[in-house]
């Protein structure tokens, strides 16, 4: 799952993820409402099942509605979520976003490189950490 409200770095990284050839399905959040929505299948998500969790969640802070630090708490806070790898991917550099991230049980903190090769490169890392090389727990609660 994405979740970027930046149309350019989300095609950016749709792009980069492409190119690394996941073929995972990725679903977009514009919000970080709609994150939440499609997360815990709220509002006009209701009908899809949390246990359809994704593998990873990549998140920018800077979000409209609800900001990325409020989405990864719920994330990190709710029993069907928790174990769900969050990788904030943002553009910002401040150390309270890094501290509030990681205490709120981000997995991983990338900061997005300015140049384009640089940050497709950073998101095809990330993209194939998570989907490929990491294992993730199979937990049914």
């Amino acid at each position: 799952m994405l979740v970027e409200d930046t149309q350019q770095d989300a095609e950016l990284t749709l792009r980069a993820l492409t190119k690394a050839k996941v073929t995972n399905s990725i679903h977009v959040a514009r919000d970080g409402a709609e994150a939440l929505e499609i997360l815990f299948g709220e509002g006009s998500d209701a009908s899809r099942a949390i246990n359809d969790a994704p593998k990873v969640v990549l998140l920018d802070l800077k979000l409209p509605k609800i900001d990325g630090l409020e989405v990864l708490k719920r994330i990190k806070s709710d029993p069907r979520t928790k174990m769900i790898p969050v990788v904030v991917l943002t553009s910002s550099r401040e150390q309270n976003d890094i501290v509030e991230s990681y205490r709120l049980g981000v997995n991983s903190y990338i900061v997005k490189p300015v140049d384009f090769h640089r940050f497709a490169d950073a998101v095809q890392k990330a993209g194939l950490y998570w989907l490929l090389v990491n294992q993730s727990p199979h937990v049914h609660e």
